[in-house]
């Protein structure tokens, strides 16, 4: 009698014991599985985050608007001169339309939008505002200068330029 006891102890302690090891590794392949998917979607939300270039391309909406609009295809906003100058361009595709933002009365604005820091053109003691203002030509590739003393704007910032009634709005910065 004594033997039939110790042997069910020992059955019930073996299938106790096989038990917790099942149910432990369950928890385990489980956790594990869980805190890889867990990795894996902090990962992607890092990922979209760490990539302030993915987007410097123009909206093929936002470029024919400009295009039909204001007669121009910008060509982007990048940083010059170690960063401390933003050099925005556009290519005139109509001259007549893009007379706005060539007009010397105008005052060309760069506008960040997550800071709200307004970048403005330089004017030089001898040389005048860093912009071309003469009157446009159709083909003509133009720029204009905006002093970013401080490095307040940085590439993957998203800025509008104002120039008048002319609005850029949500332009990249490009890396250099």
């Amino acid at each position: 009698m004594a033997g039939t006891v110790r042997q069910q102890l020992a059955n019930a302690v073996e299938s106790f014991l096989s038990a917790g090891l099942l149910v432990g590794s369950l928890l385990l392949v489980s956790g594990t599985a869980a805190g890889s998917s867990q990795r894996h979607s902090a990962a992607e939300a890092a990922s979209i985050r760490v990539r302030p270039f993915a987007t410097t391309e123009l909206n093929p909406k936002a470029r024919k608007y400009y295009q039909r609009v204001w007669g121009i295809d910008i060509l982007g906003v990048k940083p010059v001169s170690s960063g401390s100058l933003l050099r925005f361009s556009y290519r005139v595709l109509d001259a007549k339309r893009a007379t706005a933002l060539n007009d010397k009365r105008a005052t060309p604005l760069l506008i960040d939008q997550s800071t709200g820091a307004r970048l403005v053109v330089p004017t030089m003691e001898k040389v005048g505002q860093l912009r071309q203002s003469s009157a446009p030509e159709n083909g003509r590739e133009y720029w204009m200068l905006f002093s970013n003393k401080g490095s307040l704007v940085r590439p993957g910032s998203r800025v509008d330029v104002v120039i008048g009634t002319f609005r850029a709005v949500g332009l990249v910065v490009q890396p250099n």
